[in-house]
């Protein structure tokens, strides 16, 4: 199996992993393997704002705010690295943020990216 399929199939059931651990519906899943590997998992709506867990493979986790959908989400908190924690991690990460904690500094993604680093810890979800 080439990398670019290890990391979709990898993602997805990372994804999934994570949307469990953190109590959200598959419905409220969606990742794309593109330019970079993305995910998104929505965490809870209120009025005109929804809180959102990202991840993508330069940066790791961070939990965003949409306050309107013609803009970027405002990050709010980073996980840190490692990119790809295990689920119960992130969902630790998502109870502190909610709780009034702060997260990480963002991450350096420190130039290229590392696709076949990037299979190889995914590959774990295979």
């Amino acid at each position: 199996m080439d990398n670019s399929a290890v990391i979709s199939q990898g993602l997805a059931r990372y994804v999934k992993a994570v949307a469990e651990e953190v109590g959200v519906p598959p419905e409220g899943t969606e990742f794309e393997v593109s330019d970079t590997a993305t995910a998104y998992l929505g965490l809870a709506e209120g009025p005109g704002r929804d809180l959102m867990l990202l991840w993508n493979e330069e940066r790791g986790w961070s939990i965003a705010v949409e306050t309107d959908p013609a803009e970027a989400p405002v990050v709010v908190a980073h996980l840190g690295l490692p990119l790809v924690p295990p689920p119960d991690v992130v969902a630790r990460f998502v109870d502190d943020v909610l709780a009034g904690k702060t997260g990480g500094p963002e991450p350096d993604p420190g130039g290229a990216r590392d696709r076949a680093g990037l299979a190889s810890r995914l590959s774990d979800y295979l």
